[in-house]
């Protein structure tokens, strides 16, 4: 029996979509201060026309068509989101005196147009009077320097509210592990694709990431428990912590006298990630799914309006509370049935062969798979359990792709014999199992790859992406083809360019230090500094041994020195971090030390600067 489908005679999303338009933004494109494109509002007009189905699935053209409807639209009297202009949307709350922003976005020139859309048409007098992070990505924080300026007295007293642990989570899934992220990012969101019906056609959350100006504007107000309420500008906010979700540090609130509940990015309007392909912490379905229970007992009576950072609003009470426990229930049992099936002895990759959700949920629009996947999603929960290995002996002990490919190539006596049996899985429309084939064969010597392999395989990733509910495993397929056709590289996604050095404490600046050492250099050195920063008042110890550098706070007893000893500034020793060989007010012993550890920790041999991250 075939699995439920939603009904495309279901238009209820395209009426909400629509709901409370005011105004779009006049120019087409938003630029940077040198004239460069950082967003183009008509960059997927071509989705209003029919679906072609033999490069697109219905299903998810049909999203993308929501998704890029873009403009400044009214959620309920005195709350307004900005739709349309980044990967996420930014909300604006009507205050006393001035407007509360939640989610500035992934770009400042994103935020601030946003932000002049809604004073154009709300009135230029509203000042920024707070803002919310609602969480630790990049795309609800990285735009604030749109829309407040940071080295501003009038506006330094701006209350900046985030859930316990926001930099903590930042550090971590942003630098620590940035570029590796930011890397898969990029393929994950399409930035290297065309606009086009055999390119990217969204994402599933919105349409794209902004390439603009980032920023991080740490914040002043942690909210640590649920049920803690703020007024901030007259307006009352209750606060829930749902930790451990679609983010390590993140929050849902609501707005009791506006009757709005606002869920950021933990009941979309698709189904969620609980691994994503760019990389993450695996989130817990489990939790997930009591925090939304949660928040309809806690809310749900209360609210006539559920709004989030992606996507489109929901109206209604009964409405709203029926959404939320639709995705209580997605997430709950994904769970559930992945550690069932798990404990009779099956596999991630078994099980996600097998899952498929009860019938409401499947023909539910905002449970499908356009962001997160239900293969995917089952894989992250067996990992959560039972890590990467499935159980099978022959997985222990895998080879790395090239010398895997280069046996295969073998077993089928060449390249041309083993893609003459890649074609006719194609053939047969197996596509799966030709792009296994295909990829062994390039992946045997991928600078000197045979262009019919490289073909075959680019075929086969288009097969599969023109396919594919998931606007991200469609990106991931697309973007690989275009690589192998074009040689053109997916690049990084927003976020890198911002140094965040003078934002972070400086045992964080250890932590980074620590993950972009060269290991196999450091392992042969062998010294300590100690650090005696006078404006902090701290004082540090760093241990290099066996190729780890160490941190530990410094307590020096007589007779314990270090091989180098220097007194400085914190801004000093920042410069220091960053590869700059700056004077500093007293240094004793060996400075050879000093210049080999900046050595040890450049990002690229040959280069004198750290990490543009600190």
């Amino acid at each position: 029996m075939a699995p439920a489908a939603p009904s495309f005679d279901d238009t209820a999303d395209f009426v909400a979509t629509d709901r409370g338009f005011i105004a779009a933004l006049e120019t087409p494109t938003i630029t940077d201060s040198t004239g460069r494109t950082v967003w183009d509002t008509h960059a997927w007009d071509f989705m209003q026309s029919a679906c072609p189905e033999e490069t697109a699935h219905p299903h998810l053209w049909r999203q993308g068509q929501l998704n890029s409807k873009h403009g400044l639209y009214e959620i309920c009297p005195g709350i307004y989101h900005v739709r349309g202009y980044d990967l996420s949307n930014m909300t604006i709350v009507e205050g006393k005196e001035g407007i509360i922003v939640i989610d500035p976005l992934v770009s400042c020139e994103c935020a601030r147009a946003g932000l002049e859309l809604y004073q154009k048409h709300r009135g230029n007098g509203r000042r920024v009077t707070g803002m919310i992070y609602s969480h630790s990505h990049g795309d609800h924080y990285m735009g604030a320097a749109g829309v407040i300026n940071p080295n501003s007295s009038a506006e330094a007293d701006i209350p900046i509210i985030a859930p316990e642990g926001f930099i903590e989570a930042v550090l971590s899934e942003s630098i620590l592990a940035g570029p590796a992220m930011r890397k898969r990012g990029a393929a994950m969101y399409g930035n290297a694709l065309p606009r086009s019906a055999t390119g990217q056609i969204g994402t599933g959350l919105g349409m794209g990431s902004s390439v603009g100006t980032t920023s991080l504007i740490p914040p002043n107000t942690l909210i640590r428990k649920t049920d803690e309420e703020h007024v901030i500008d007259g307006v009352r906010i209750v606060f829930q912590m749902v930790p451990g979700t679609e983010a390590p540090a993140e929050l849902n609130f609501h707005f009791p006298d506006f009757r709005a509940l606002c869920i950021p990015e933990t009941a979309t309007n698709c189904m969620h990630n609980i691994v994503t392909l760019r990389g993450a912490q695996v989130r817990d379905a489990k939790a997930w799914s009591g925090y939304l229970d949660e928040a309809i007992v806690l809310f749900g009576a209360g609210s006539d309006v559920l709004f989030g950072s992606h996507n489109w609003p929901t109206w209604g009470q009964e409405e709203l509370v029926r959404r939320l426990g639709e995705q209580r229930d997605l997430y709950g049992y994904m769970h559930d049935q992945t550690v069932r099936m798990m404990n009779l002895g099956m596999t991630g990759t078994e099980i996600a062969e097998v899952m498929r959700l009860p019938d409401a949920l499947e023909s539910a629009w905002h449970c499908r798979g356009f962001y997160g996947s239900l293969s995917h999603n089952v894989k992250g929960i067996y990992q959560k359990y039972m890590t990467w290995f499935d159980g099978r002996p022959e997985h222990l002990w895998q080879y790395p792709p090239r010398e895997e490919g280069q046996r295969y190539v073998e077993c089928f006596g060449g390249v041309d014999d083993l893609c003459d049996k890649a074609q006719t899985f194609i053939q047969r429309e197996d596509y799966r199992f030709a792009a296994t084939l295909l990829a062994h064969a390039v992946a045997a010597d991928p600078e000197n790859a045979s262009q019919r392999a490289q073909d075959l395989l680019a075929t086969t990733y288009e097969k599969l992406g023109y396919g594919a509910e998931n606007a991200t495993w469609r990106n991931f397929y697309l973007t690989a083809a275009q690589e192998l056709r074009t040689g053109k590289k997916a690049g990084m996604v927003a976020g890198g360019r911002t140094p965040l050095g003078e934002k972070l404490r400086i045992e964080q600046w250890f932590e980074i230090l620590s993950v972009q050492l060269d290991g196999t250099r450091a392992a042969e050195a062998a010294f300590s500094i100690d650090l005696d920063v006078t404006g902090a008042k701290e004082k540090w110890r760093l241990i290099l041994s066996n190729g780890v550098l160490t941190r530990r706070k410094l307590d020096r007893k007589p007779g314990d020195t270090a091989d180098v000893e220097l007194v400085l500034t914190r801004l000093q020793l920042l410069e220091l971090i960053r590869g700059n060989r700056v004077p500093v007010e007293r240094e004793t012993g060996d400075p050879g030390v000093v210049d080999q550890f900046l050595d040890l920790i450049r990002v690229d041999q040959g280069s004198s600067r750290g990490p543009s991250q600190i």
